[in-house]
């Protein structure tokens, strides 16, 4: 299960925000739907660091769940630290000095 975020810029000024997710009807298919509507809700480039974006948008939809009454499941909580791993695994690979301090604990041991 897999999602993506995205926004299309026309010549006429106009901005459209898509999104591909899965239907949302248990708690993993809801996070990671509202992991890619988070994208748009917090803003695509608001992060120097595109892992951050990602913990912070990760952030926003556990948040989401909680406050629609939908608990974050071992499942669900697994999911957001395999994805952050692999996230700053990336950053680190493509030669980030600092990582946010946030985001340490998800960093792979030296």
């Amino acid at each position: 299960m897999s999602g993506c975020a995205w926004r299309v810029y026309y010549h006429d000024g106009r901005v459209t925000n898509w999104i591909e997710a899965p239907y949302p009807r248990t708690p993993i298919s809801l996070a990671i739907f509202l992991h890619e509507v988070g994208h748009h809700a917090i803003g695509f480039r608001r992060f120097k660091v595109r892992c951050e974006e990602e913990y912070h948008v990760w952030m926003w939809a556990l948040s989401q769940m909680r406050k629609a009454g939908v608990s974050v499941d071992q499942r669900v909580q697994q999911r957001f630290e395999r994805s952050m791993r692999y996230a700053v695994a990336q950053t680190l690979r493509r030669g980030i000095t600092q990582l946010p301090a946030e985001l340490m604990k998800f960093a792979p041991p030296h």
